[in-house]
């Protein structure tokens, strides 16, 4: 069976094409990166029309030179994301399900972050637990089954990936921040400054980046940010890794897990992998990573978990949603 997918959800754009029998047949992501680098971020608006610009070409190139025709079944990334973005994608997926006539299945955009590392690991068995980290989330979860989720921890305010982009451009680094600040890092001194480790030590399993942000703020003051910013960069991705490994550690002993998966656009930091590597080795459970094309928004996680949904010939209702928790599906 051959599912399709489409992930617009941000600011890249993505098409896929994953075959149930055979794996991944092709894949493109447009990324708007250089788009919204002038800006600091990303600029809604301008993503949508972005995605609307080049949602054709993508798909073009996406498909593989297959014939559409032969594909069974269109899965797209419904939420959660930025509403206009999200309604393109729809959009397009909705046009061709109708022309086709083939079944439409909206999937999450987080569900599909943590189960992305099946394209690579299809061994991996329930129950796991899944730390997700990226720009705009940070959650760990207890994956009990497939379509079974509980959110155990997650930040209260910043996400990890927030906090290095926010953290990138104090130190005047380009957007985004987090592989900036990780290769610069490698020539900084990781406890030259000793910044706060917001939460390592509470009862619970939720996280907070937003002091640790203000404490590099305060750090940069008065200082040549061209002389320091290797030591700062190191010591606040020290602190963000000393933060998650405590709490990754607590998860798999309260969970009883014996797997973690590390999905989203972070778990493509090497430190941090490196890290979890280590606490794999002291606390005796496996830790799957996807590889690092399928960190950050791809469609080939979209296809993949459309290809494992129960088929909906519903395509006339919107199905988008900004905020779509995971612990709802």
């Amino acid at each position: 069976m051959k599912t399709l997918g489409i992930e617009t959800s941000c600011d890249e754009t993505a098409v896929a094409l994953y075959d149930s029998a055979s794996g991944i047949i092709s894949e493109t992501v447009y990324s708007q990166i250089d788009l919204h680098k002038k800006y600091g971020g990303v600029v809604p608006e301008l993503a949508s029309r972005d995605h609307c610009e080049k949602i054709i070409d993508v798909f073009n190139e996406g498909i593989g030179g297959v014939d559409i025709h032969k594909v069974d079944r269109i899965a797209y990334t419904a939420g959660p994301g930025l509403l206009g973005a999200l309604i393109v994608g729809e959009s397009f997926a909705q046009g061709l399900a109708f022309a086709l006539d083939k079944p439409l299945i909206p999937v999450n955009h987080l569900e599909a972050h943590f189960l992305s590392p099946f394209l690579d690991f299809p061994e991996i068995q329930y129950p796991f637990t899944s730390l997700l980290i990226s720009g705009g989330h940070s959650l760990i979860v207890d994956v009990k089954d497939f379509e079974d989720y509980e959110i155990i921890g997650q930040s209260l305010d910043d996400a990890v990936g927030e906090a290095f982009d926010k953290v990138g451009k104090l130190l005047q680094l380009p957007y985004p921040g987090g592989p900036h600040i990780e290769e610069a890092a490698k020539n900084g001194d990781p406890v030259k400054y000793d910044f706060p480790r917001p939460m390592k030590n509470s009862d619970d399993l939720n996280l907070s980046f937003s002091g640790l942000k203000t404490a590099v703020l305060y750090a940069t003051k008065d200082l040549d940010i061209s002389e320091e910013r290797s030591n700062i960069s190191a010591s606040f991705q020290e602190a963000v890794i000393d933060v998650l490994s405590t709490k990754i550690k607590k998860a798999m002993k309260q969970t009883g897990n014996k797997s973690l998966v590390m999905a989203g656009g972070v778990a493509a930091n090497k430190k941090i992998r490196a890290a979890l590597d280590m606490l794999e080795e002291k606390e005796g459970f496996k830790v799957f990573y996807p590889s690092i094309k399928h960190c950050t928004d791809n469609a080939a996680m979209i296809a993949y978990l459309g290809s494992l949904k129960t088929e909906s010939k519903n395509i006339y209702n919107s199905n988008v949603r900004a905020r779509w928790p995971v612990s709802e599906i």
